[in-house]
Parts: C-alpha cells; sequence; structure tokens
C-alpha cells in the first residue's frame, strides 16, 4: 500500500514492531496474462480468448488492475461471488465492473 510507512509512523508502539516494509513491482504483461488464465481456469471456466467477450473481460481486468496482484486476487473473490449469486456461467465485462464497483479501488 502506498504511504503506509508513514501511516505506521505515526503509532510508534506498533511501528517500533515493523522491521522493514517492502514495496512489490507490479506485474508483467506475461506473469499478469498467466495468473488471470490460472484464475479463470481456478473457476471451472473456459478461457477462449478468440470469443469477444472474454478477451474484453480480460482487457478490462487488465485496465483495473494494473498489474496489481493484491488487486487481481480482491477482484477474482468478488467476480466468484457475483458469478455465484447471479448464477453466471461466464466472465463478462458487466461482471467485471460489478466486482469493480463493490470494491474500493478508486475511480479510473
Amino acid at each position: 500500500m502506498p504511504g503506509i510507512e508513514k501511516r505506521l509512523s505515526r503509532y510508534p508502539q506498533l511501528y517500533s514492531r515493523i522491521g522493514f516494509a517492502h514495496e512489490f513491482d507490479r506485474l508483467s504483461k506475461d506473469e499478469t496474462h498467466h495468473l488471470l488464465t490460472y484464475k479463470w481456469q481456478e473457476l471451472g471456466l473456459p478461457i477462449k480468448l478468440e470469443d469477444f467477450s472474454d478477451y474484453e473481460a480480460l482487457a478490462s481486468i487488465i485496465k483495473i488492475t494494473n498489474g496489481n496482484f493484491r488487486l487481481i486476487q480482491r477482484l477474482f473473490s468478488q467476480i466468484e461471488r457475483i458469478l455465484e449469486i447471479n448464477q453466471l456461467s461466464s466472465i463478462t465485462t458487466e461482471v467485471v465492473e460489478a466486482a469493480r464497483d463493490s470494491l474500493v479501488i478508486g475511480v479510473k
């Protein structure tokens, strides 16, 4: 989280317990595609890049998360929840947008 070290420094007792803060780099394009393919399969859904709706949903996820691993994990937990509640069998842009809206990640 950006700025976490500054926020924690306001609480000296807690801050003294933290040994270091490590900033993770964003995932590369290949790593992001590999992770998204894995998450798709984890949900039991076939990913077909020839299908425009799958490609569009994939592009939407990449745009929203910008290679942030933690955000991809959070977004997919919401996608899974939305698919289950609405008994849907594919990830679409509408599902991705609904998942994004339920998370507090800012507006882009």
